[in-house]
């Protein structure tokens, strides 16, 4: 595996991860398929991304993470093919995504993550997120209540590595 930052050209690669991940459903709030043009201004090159990288297998895109500010704080979403998760690509995107805002002005990366994704609340444990606040009342647009759990990363923690 390769992981490198994002650029303009990756688009397409990484549209299609995050719309099989919203196909897929269950790890995302994001519910409507993206257009290229939407990935490559809310996550690559963006006024409001402060980093992106993307993972490769040969020339395919396996996955992908962006931070960007949102609600004023630096969130993070990371984003992997279905089927290839849990086996080790998000820690390689997030080890990048570290080297990319490390020694820089931020001192925090927020994460928002369904109350009902299991696998995506043990990754960011795993990256060492903790918990600031939840909001149990978060829905889906078909009005499923399913929560969010609000997580923080601490950039400039002691020792501050994985």
């Amino acid at each position: 595996m390769i992981v490198r930052t994002a650029s303009a050209a990756d688009a397409a690669g990484m549209t299609m991860v995050l719309n099989a991940v919203i196909a897929e459903g269950g790890t995302t709030a994001h519910e409507t398929p993206m257009t290229e043009a939407e990935v490559l201004d809310h996550y690559i090159d963006g006024p409001d991304v402060l980093s992106s990288v993307v993972a490769l297998e040969g020339d395919t895109i396996i996955g992908w993470q962006s931070v960007g500010w949102w609600h004023d704080d630096p969130h993070i979403g990371t984003f992997v093919r279905p089927g290839l998760q849990a086996k080790g690509t998000g820690g390689s995107l997030f080890t990048a995504t570290l080297k990319v805002l490390r020694g820089g002005d931020l001192d925090r990366i927020i994460a928002w993550i369904r109350a009902d994704n299991a696998p995506g609340l043990a990754y960011y444990a795993r990256i060492g997120f903790r918990d600031i606040g939840a909001d149990p009342q978060f829905a889906l647009s078909d009005g499923r209540k399913v929560g969010r759990v609000h997580r923080r990363f601490d950039l400039r923690q002691a020792g501050g590595s994985l």
